[in-house]
């Protein structure tokens, strides 16, 4: 999996790098300077973003294709591969759920997990199953594909009767196909609108208000943060019921729960990829960019008792995060067992981030908060 190499190289650098190159901040609390920052966000991170992962996601699709025609040990092994690889650049643009991908509630259908394996299976039975529908969501995108290539029997060669011998196989085959095929169209038509009329439409919009380009960013960009990262990757399963509140723990509610070991991973990725969307990063260039942490210090956004700006703040806690999520395991199903104390301090740290964004950066910003999450936040 190349991806995974070469990502942890740009997490340590985005690590030692971020938090500012020195200069002093520019003003930019008006409507040219917002419309710079639109601009880096969608020519520099957003298309490019999208591209690397439509690049990745193109080799899954010919892996699959490999896969479906001929079902053996060598092509199950190569469509796995590239799976995990696009599974880990998905990370990059899961918070990229505004625009055109909110319009095709694209998140839905590729990243809702556990995947609803009784779902799945009865889906397969019946080629005219509804993929549209809400309770459809977990039999689709890359959980169920999760369970169709790493969890239809406790081996290889179980998995390859699975879809050889089986009196459905056929079915099960089809099905694969079915949704490989419907994930290509959807990302296909989101990234085919982001380099159409909508990047204009996104980059004119410089207001704060609720429907402006920034509020929505960052309405977005908070929620992935909370409820798909925070919530969805560490405290779902480790039993967090709300910020005060646990429950039950829930190994088998882990990200990619049949392929166990890329679910540190897949968390580290996303929370990478909201470390650099914050610093403003070029995708391709590497270079700092107008962003949250530059309009916030051009605000002089600051703590009032200790005049330390606020994305310093920030920043400083996204590698505490760093450091508590580098000594977890990689198999997060694992660790909910039997680690769940560190998976909770782990959760503690990233509500803290939350508290900051939601509430600071929001309010500095003059962005008003328009979703609703029952956590006590």
């Amino acid at each position: 999996m190349k991806f995974f190499r070469v990502v942890l190289v740009g997490i340590v650098a985005c690590i030692c790098g971020c938090g500012g190159n020195g200069s002093d901040p520019s003003p930019a609390d008006n409507s040219k300077d917002r419309q710079e920052m639109l601009i880096n966000w969608a020519d520099h991170i957003i298309i490019p973003s999208y591209d690397n992962f439509k690049e990745k996601f193109d080799i899954m699709v010919s892996e699959s294709e490999e896969f479906t025609a001929s079902p053996s040990n060598e092509t199950l092994t190569r469509f796995r591969s590239a799976w995990a690889d696009a599974y880990g650049e998905w990370q990059m643009v899961e918070l990229f759920e505004f625009g055109p991908a909110d319009r095709y509630t694209l998140r839905n259908f590729f990243n809702i997990y556990p995947a609803d394996v009784a779902g799945i299976e009865a889906n397969i039975l019946d080629p005219l199953a509804n993929l549209e529908v809400p309770n459809s969501y977990p039999r689709q995108g890359f959980p169920a594909l999760d369970y169709l290539i790493n969890g239809v029997a406790s081996d290889d060669a179980g998995i390859i009767e699975y879809y050889t011998t089986g009196y459905d196989a056929p079915e099960r085959i089809a099905y694969i196909s079915t949704l490989v095929g419907r994930m290509n169209t959807l990302i296909t038509n989101v990234i085919t609108e982001w380099k159409g009329s909508y990047r204009d439409t996104f980059i004119s919009s410089t207001g704060l208000d609720i429907g402006s380009s920034t509020g929505i960013v960052v309405n977005a960009y908070i929620l992935n943060y909370e409820r798909y990262i925070r919530s969805g990757k560490i405290g779902i399963p480790a039993g967090i019921v709300s910020s005060t509140v646990s429950g039950p723990a829930y190994p088998e509610k882990v990200e990619a729960y049949f392929k166990k070991d890329i679910s540190k991973l897949l968390a580290i990725y996303a929370k990478y990829a909201a470390v650099v969307f914050f610093n403003g990063v070029g995708v391709t260039t590497g270079a700092d960019g107008p962003s949250f942490k530059s309009y916030l210090d051009a605000l002089g956004a600051k703590d009032p008792s200790t005049g330390t700006m606020l994305s310093q703040i920030i920043n400083d806690q996204f590698a505490v995060i760093d450091s508590k999520l580098n000594q977890l395991g990689p198999n997060f199903s694992e660790e909910v067992l039997n680690n769940n104390q560190a998976m909770k301090d782990l959760y503690s740290e990233m509500q803290k981030v939350v508290r900051l964004l939601k509430v600071d950066m929001s309010s500095a910003m003059s962005v008003t908060i328009t979703y609703t999450d029952n956590d006590g936040d």
